[in-house]
């Protein structure tokens, strides 16, 4: 398992020590299911927005109540551990509720990044709510487009 992987408490404390030096931790989550350049571009555009990027990978409960009963391809850990090898991620947490407002609230990130199939106005009313609670940056990032995990899964079916 990736050293990268850390609970919500050991990141509160983080985001802390970030905050008292200046520096900011910038939040996103997602499925992950099979990591493809769509996802690479845009952790590494939220990288940017900041000095450190902590991904949080919905388990895999989360992504069959999204997703579907197929999915995840592959399973929470193995999601997790290949995220972890990106040198643009810093930090991963891995969740099991339909939504991170409880981590949002319990880290308290000062960047929220998210993608553009999204808007401010399309997030979950409740996590839109945590993050202004907790006076967080909301900033939606573009998508490449034509890459998605649906996308690929449907290419190969046909």
């Amino acid at each position: 398992m990736s050293p990268k992987l850390k609970t919500p408490e050991q990141l509160a404390a983080l985001r802390d020590e970030y905050a008292a030096a200046g520096r900011r931790l910038v939040f996103t989550n997602g499925c992950f299911d099979l990591l493809h350049v769509g996802h690479v571009r845009y952790l590494q555009a939220a990288r940017a927005l900041g000095d450190a990027l902590l991904v949080a990978v919905n388990g895999d409960v989360s992504v069959r109540a999204l997703k579907g009963p197929t999915r995840p391809i592959n399973n929470e850990q193995d999601r997790a551990e290949v995220l972890g090898a990106l040198g643009c991620v810093d930090y991963l947490t891995i969740f099991h509720t339909d939504r991170v407002t409880d981590l949002v609230r319990a880290i308290r990130p000062q960047v929220y990044a998210k993608g553009g199939d999204y808007t401010v106005a399309s997030l979950d009313a409740g996590e839109r709510d945590a993050l202004e609670a907790v006076g967080a940056e909301i900033q939606i990032l573009p998508l490449v487009p034509g890459k998605s995990t649906t996308n690929i899964i449907e290419t190969w079916k046909s």
